[in-house]
């Protein structure tokens, strides 16, 4: 849909907005929104930066309970989420509370539409600007000072309503289409997780004969099959089951032998992520284990404990991180598929069980190599490993296609909120529409 432009345009002055409406002005957000400092501990419902989804300015319910002094604010005033505003988390408050943690509380002045003004700082050239102007390296935060000085686009109220109620239209059908996608990308991930399970616990015959595993996580499982720990299936010459190496950020460079985290292993999949480096003096100092090309890493820590991929061919010699377990297997087992088998959502249950850790959860080695797994002849390894490649192949293409649609159904919504409140489309009619 296509929507038409103001008969007259003029000059901001602003770089930023650029042309604007011929009667509309501009004004520094600090003119029409005074900040709010009051703190409170009264915890009249706490708001933190969780409670609001980026880029829509959605409250979203938690049962997380937030303590500690806040910003008291009232129905109709605006939190601005300060800390990584990249996250564009704008809330207009429909019921008075409390903000805990990073916020800009704003209070309108009259005559001023909250909605509108929200949409103003959600619009991704305003939140771009903010971002740029952050300071501190870990916990980058927006200043009042930079903010409130910022020039905005200031329509007639009559406008600002009228824009508002469009855009709430408009997203909300947006919205509603991404809502679907998701769902859709959820169930083919259920789907994919399904697929995978049921191939590497019980086969590709349903008629093979089972037989009771002894092991209450196991269950039943295929008669011929072999049931043996994760550790015992390196144990040729060789092969490996050992913990990568403890490489500390100081070690690190920005050439020479490619080190890889945990950061690195997704469940079934290698993915690309960092870029650190030690050098061959680090690597014999350290007394490093060298990872291959076709060595399996299990991430030993984070969500989902005991992922695993394939390492792929580098262009540079590969070293890993210490909660990466390195399995280099004996002959009689497929890499692809062990991967597979370590991607079952049966095993990485048990993997989550046996981890500990208060803060952060961490399987150790040697419980992570007594899980015991079934394991079909190599023969059938291959051909499981192939069926799943194929299944899964095509469930991946259709949710990257997916994803795709929900990125440019996010991008439009963008381009709309940042077009309608900069006035470069007239929405005045729409309404009847």
């Amino acid at each position: 849909m296509s929507f038409p432009r103001y008969p007259k345009y003029k000059d901001s002055g602003v770089e930023w907005v650029g042309e604007v409406p011929a009667h509309w002005t501009v004004t520094r957000l600090k003119r029409i929104a005074r900040l709010l400092t009051e703190r409170t501990d009264r915890c009249a419902r706490p708001v933190a930066l969780e409670n609001i989804a980026s880029g829509s300015g959605q409250f979203i319910e938690t049962e997380a309970d937030f303590s500690g002094e806040g910003v008291a604010f009232e129905s109709g005033d605006i939190l601005f989420g300060k800390l990584r505003p990249y996250l564009a988390k704008v809330l207009l408050a429909d019921f008075p509370g409390e903000a805990v943690g990073d916020f800009h509380v704003m209070r309108l002045e009259r005559g001023i539409s909250g909605r509108f003004v929200q949409y103003e700082l959600l619009n991704p050239d305003f939140i771009s600007l903010v971002d740029g102007s952050t300071f501190g390296a870990r916990m980058p935060r927006a200043s009042w000072g930079f903010m409130g000085g910022i020039e905005l686009a200031a329509p007639p109220l009559p406008e600002q309503t009228a824009i508002a109620a469009f855009l709430d239209r408009e997203t909300g059908k947006i919205d509603a289409l991404v809502a679907e996608q998701e769902k859709l990308i959820a169930l083919l991930k259920e789907k994919r997780q399904a697929v995978i399970s049921h191939a590497v616990t019980n086969g590709l015959d349903s008629a093979v004969p089972m037989k009771d595993s002894g092991i209450e996580w196991l269950g039943k499982v295929p008669a011929h099959s072999e049931i043996r720990s994760i550790k015992s299936i390196a144990t040729e010459q060789h092969t490996l089951f050992i913990d990568g190496d403890w490489i500390e950020s100081r070690n690190l460079g920005d050439g020479g032998i490619r080190y890889i985290t945990t950061g690195n292993v997704g469940a079934g999949f290698y993915k690309e992520h960092g870029s650190g480096f030690i050098s061959q003096g680090t690597f014999i100092a350290l007394n490093c284990t060298e990872v291959l090309p076709g060595d399996v890493l299990i991430s030993r820590l984070n969500p989902p404990i005991g992922r695993a991929c394939v390492v792929p061919k580098m262009a540079t010699r590969i070293v890993t991180s210490v909660d990466n377990v390195i399995v280099r297997p004996n002959a009689g087992f497929d890499r692809t598929f062990l991967v597979y088998r370590l991607t079952g959502s049966d095993y990485l249950h048990e993997a989550a069980n046996l981890a500990s850790g208060t803060t952060m959860q961490r399987i150790s080695r040697r419980e992570l190599g007594s899980i015991r797994l079934t394991l079909p002849p190599y023969p059938e390894q291959i051909e499981i490993a192939r069926y799943l490649t194929a299944a899964i192949g095509k469930l991946d293409v259709l949710s990257i296609k997916v994803a795709r649609a929900v990125t440019l159904l996010k991008e439009r919504r963008s381009t709309l909120i940042s077009a309608a409140v900069t006035g470069q489309i007239d929405v005045r009619g729409s309404m009847a529409a």
